[in-house]
C-alpha cells in the first residue's frame, strides 16, 4: 500500500476537526506540509471539502489516534489493507480497433509491407489488429479492394503510436541483420604494403639436394666434353 493514505486532504480534514492531534502528525500522515494542515484548521484552505474517516475505511485504528493524543512526538502508522487483490491478468489476443478505422486496416498493412518489409505477420497483427488472412491478402494483391487501395501509415490513421512501430521495427532488424554491401575495392593497410617477406633460408636436406643435383650436372658436363674429345680424335 502507498504510504500516504487514500484522499490525504478530506483525511486531514477529517483528522483537523475530530482529533486533538497536532498540525505536525497530521502533515506526517497525509504527506502534506504543516502549514497546509494549519491552513485547513484556519479556514483558509480545503473549503467545501467533506471530511473523510480513515477508520472506516480501515487505513487508521481508533488505538493508533489514542497513541497520539497522547505522545505529541509519536507518528501515526497507516494500517495495511486486509484485501489484497489478485494481480489483473494481462489479456493476449488481436489488438481491439474501433469500428470507425476497421476499413482503414489494408491501406495501413499495405503501407507497412511496403515500407518495412522486415516485419512479420505476427508483429503488423499487433500493430494493426488485423489477421494473417487480410495480410496475405493486400500484400498478393487478391484483396477485394486492392485496386483502391493506398498505403497509409498506420500512426497518422491511430491504429498504432509511433512508439510501437519503432520497438517493432527495431526488433525486426535485430532479428533479421540486414546483409552488408560490398562499397568497391579499398586500398590495403601500409603494414601489408611495406611489410618485407622473409628471406628464403634453404633446410640441411634441402642443401644435401642442391648439392647432389651440382655434382650430376658436373659429371655431365664432364661427360659431354670427353665424348667430344673422342670424336675429334
Amino acid at each position: 500500500m502507498s504510504n500516504a493514505p487514500l484522499m490525504p486532504k478530506a483525511t486531514a480534514v477529517w483528522l483537523v476537526d475530530n482529533t486533538a492531534l497536532s498540525f505536525d502528525q497530521v502533515a506526517d500522515f497525509t504527506k502534506m506540509h504543516p502549514l497546509e494542515v494549519r491552513a485547513i484548521a484556519d479556514g483558509d484552505a480545503a473549503q467545501g471539502i467533506k471530511g473523510m474517516d480513515p477508520i472506516s475505511t480501515g487505513q487508521l485504528t481508533r488505538d493508533e489516534i489514542e497513541k497520539g493524543e497522547k505522545d505529541p512526538d509519536y507518528r501515526l502508522k497507516l494500517s495495511e489493507s486486509k484485501v489484497v487483490l489478485p494481480p489483473a491478468a494481462k489479456k493476449k489476443g488481436p489488438r481491439y480497433t474501433p469500428v470507425s478505422r476497421r476499413h482503414e486496416r489494408p491501406s495501413a498493412i499495405l503501407w507497412l509491407v511496403r515500407n518495412h518489409p522486415e516485419l512479420k505477420d505476427a508483429q503488423i497483427m499487433r500493430l494493426v489488429g488485423t489477421t494473417k488472412t487480410t495480410i496475405a491478402a493486400v500484400r498478393d494483391r487478391t484483396h477485394w479492394n486492392a485496386s483502391t487501395l493506398t498505403p497509409m501509415d498506420p500512426v497518422t490513421l491511430g491504429l498504432c503510436s509511433q512508439i510501437e512501430l519503432d520497438f517493432e521495427v527495431q526488433r525486426a532488424a535485430k532479428e533479421k541483420p540486414t546483409d552488408q554491401q560490398y562499397g568497391g575495392a579499398t586500398l590495403l593497410p601500409a603494414s601489408e604494403t611495406t611489410r618485407k617477406d622473409a628471406e628464403f633460408e634453404p633446410t640441411e636436406k634441402q642443401r644435401d639436394d642442391l648439392n647432389v643435383d651440382a655434382v650430376f650436372a658436373k659429371l655431365k658436363t664432364i661427360g659431354g666434353k670427353k665424348a667430344e674429345d673422342d670424336e675429334e680424335e
